[in-house]
């Protein structure tokens, strides 16, 4: 199918623009710390779910050692590492601002998948990722310093910033070593539930060490965050990010992450249906040239 890549990673953007509201809602309930926790057990349990009940089984037989090592890292990295430093910089200068200095990830994972996987991009396809990338911080930082209600309470700072970048490069490095898990052999939907497990552990395993495993009875008795995590989690770390896989399997890493990276701009007509929030014509200027720059990644 043609543009499969493509669609995939919009998709992504998709679910994860309604991931945004479900875990703002959770997070205001239970805290960031502990959501992140929990809608990643969460996503487990749906992915082994429908693994087992489509296939039988959990994984296929027959995966090579050194995909089990690219998809672990992949994990650890792209998820636990990168998704703890994204929240603590949501939590230290705001989501607005956060995820316009989040949106060099595209950069990033086409530079690692050059050195990595020799993938190169045509002169197109990086004037696609640039006006993608410019109507979506166009947006983004539109959003954060009109709204006085989002950057309330938030500092910016240069700690904040370079966990951000972190997170950025982590979540880019991330989706590149799954590529290198997935070669031309393994589905998405194995290579995610590999990716998820090895988080899983490795955040966990975290929150063992630090001693916060006894909150967790507390914040389990919260049961309308449960539904919200749910929600949250199908959306994001089980549809969202099996479908980002699906992605960059077919199509250059760049290109998914700077589609990927829409997010801000589709969240737009959520807010105002769900939140009547007014948005100005600076934030429907920067919706259309991210909705050209999307365009010209699929002509490229």
């Amino acid at each position: 199918m043609e543009y499969i890549g493509e669609i995939a990673a919009l998709a992504t953007a998709f679910f994860w623009s309604f991931t945004s509201l479900f875990f703002t809602a959770a997070s205001k309930r239970i805290g960031s710390y502990w959501l992140n926790k929990i809608r990643i057990i969460l996503a487990v349990i749906l992915l082994g779910s429908t693994l087992f009940i489509t296939t039988g089984r959990l994984l296929p037989d027959g995966i090579p050692a050194e995909s089990y090592y690219y998809l672990i890292l992949s994990g650890v990295i792209g998820l636990s590492l990168a998704d703890t430093l994204l929240f603590r910089s949501f939590v230290m200068m705001g989501p607005r601002i956060s995820l316009l200095v989040f949106s060099v990830s595209p950069i990033i994972a086409a530079i690692t998948a050059w050195i990595m996987l020799g993938e190169k991009l045509g002169i197109m396809a990086i004037l696609g990722i640039i006006v993608t990338l410019s109507g979506v911080a166009w947006v983004t930082s539109e959003r954060s310093y009109n709204n006085g209600n989002n950057t309330s309470g938030y500092k910016i700072s240069g700690k904040a910033i370079l966990l951000t970048i972190g997170a950025a490069a982590g979540q880019a490095i991330g989706l590149v070593l799954a590529k290198a898990g997935m070669g031309d052999t393994l589905d998405a939907l194995p290579a995610t539930f590999i990716r998820m497990a090895a988080a899983a552990v490795g955040i966990w395993m975290y929150s063992i060490i630090r001693g916060h495993i006894w909150e967790l009875p507390t914040k389990l008795k919260d049961v309308k965050a449960l539904y919200l995590s749910l929600g949250g989690a199908v959306c994001g770390p089980f549809l969202g990010v099996w479908l980002s896989l699906a992605a960059v399997k077919h199509t250059e890493a760049g290109i998914a992450m700077a589609i990927m990276a829409t997010v801000p701009v589709m969240v737009i007509p959520l807010v105002i249906l769900i939140h009547k929030e007014k948005v100005s014509y600076r934030a429907v200027i920067g919706a259309v040239v991210t909705v050209g720059g999307v365009a010209l990644l699929f002509v490229s």
